[in-house]
Order: structure tokens, then sequence, then C-alpha cells
């Protein structure tokens, strides 16, 4: 974080002459990842803007970014395609809402399949 950003963000104080005075920033607040048991996460195809190509999506995850990226690591290391996480989201270049759900059901997540499966 830039010096100027981080004085943009301070909550309440912007300026204070202690020296051990701790400021409080807005977005500090820490997201803690759900239980796989308590996450609803969402399964579905698409092919709308991509080329007519298939993507799998995976959506739904409450929880750290970090954690969201070792989900997304794992799919794509487990399906052994490429893909990508963004606005919490993991899309997965291909059809493989199958083993995506197989793989989720196994490590204790509800999932929800939306759409047609067959791509």
């Amino acid at each position: 974080m830039t010096k100027n950003k981080k004085i943009k963000d301070r909550i309440k104080i912007v300026y204070s002459t202690d020296p051990n005075y701790n400021y409080q920033y807005s977005g500090e607040e820490e997201i803690h990842t759900l239980e796989p048991s308590q996450q609803n996460l969402t399964v579905s195809l698409d092919r709308k803007h991509r080329k007519g190509k298939t993507v799998t999506i995976v959506s739904g995850f409450i929880g750290t970014n970090e954690d969201l990226n070792s989900l997304g690591k794992q799919l794509k290391s487990l399906c052994g395609t490429g893909g990508t996480v963004k606005e919490n989201i993991i899309l997965l270049q291909g059809n493989f809402s199958e083993k995506v759900i197989a793989h989720l059901h196994k490590h204790g997540y509800s999932i929800k399949s939306k759409g047609d499966r067959k791509g």
C-alpha cells in the first residue's frame, strides 16, 4: 500500500502525535473461510462471450482470496487444464463439471449444479 493510499483509508483519525498510536484502516476486516460443509458452491458451464469455447465456472466460495486461489489451483491441477480465479469465481477451460463436482463432494462441499452439463 502506498503512503497516500494508507492515509486515505484511515478511519476517524488522520494524524496523531503519539508515536505508539495504531491507526485503524478501512478494509481491514478479515473474511474467514467457512468450513467446506458450510460452503454452498455452484458449478455451471458457460459458452457466451468465449468464442464458443466451454468454460466450467465454480462460484459461491466464501473465504479469503488465498484459500480461493488454493482451491482454484487444486481444481486446475485435477483437470489438467488452464484457468483463472477472478471476482470470487473459479474459471476452468473446458467441460470438467463432472470431475469438479465429484472432487468437491469428496472434500465435503455442498454443490449445486446449474445449467446443461453436456456442453
